[in-house]
């Protein structure tokens, strides 16, 4: 391991040719930057390129890798995707807030050409998703719920009630019996947190 050094978000790091991407980075046009702010990290695998990585602080934040499945609160929706704050990598909270975006299209794995938004999400849910996209430079991740494991785990009903799944597609509020559509997530049980 070599010392690290400071760098800040969207900083040119190197060619892709010396290195390559890892955790806290992106690519362009044959180049590695910076997508966060934190310490330069280069770590050399047998023979391969040296794998290069920004993390945060000393106690170097975990970011949402691709793959990794991601607990996020849903800030808003239109027709075209819904946008939301992950909070968890796994069940690790995460220090700071990262953005994502579920499109319309990575909602569901069948009949995509009928996923509505909206009846899928509304704001204030918690949602598991997968990274399947580490995003832009404005670092928005691209998850998807399109498992049956993935999708709505907590939402209020507009009483403010904690509602109950009731099938993969709906959830009911437990005082006023009110369905409402949303892409509900089979929790597996390590995903149950109290």
């Amino acid at each position: 391991r070599q010392p690290l050094s400071p760098c800040v978000a969207g900083e040119r790091l190197c060619s892709t040719e010396e290195a390559t991407a890892g955790s806290g980075t992106y690519t362009r046009h044959g180049f590695i930057f910076s997508s966060l702010a934190g310490c330069l990290e280069r770590k050399n695998e047998d023979n391969e390129l040296p794998v290069v990585s920004v993390v945060r602080d000393s106690e170097s934040q975990l970011l949402p890798n691709v793959g990794a499945v991601v607990t996020c609160k849903v800030c808003s929706i239109n027709s075209r995707f819904a946008k939301v704050h992950i909070l968890y990598v796994g069940s690790t909270p995460l220090k700071s807030t990262f953005r994502g975006t579920i499109r319309k299209e990575d909602i569901r794995a069948t009949e995509k050409d009928k996923v509505e938004v909206y009846k899928s999400f509304r704001p204030s849910d918690i949602v598991l998703a997968k990274v399947i996209s580490l995003g832009d430079a404005q670092s928005n991740y691209l998850l998807s719920t399109a498992e049956n494991e993935l999708g709505v785990v907590v939402a209020r009903s507009e009483a403010g009630v904690q509602m109950v799944p009731i099938s993969w597609c709906e959830m009911q509020c437990p005082r006023t019996h009110t369905k409402e559509f949303r892409k509900v997530a089979r929790v597996q049980p390590q995903f149950l947190q109290t």
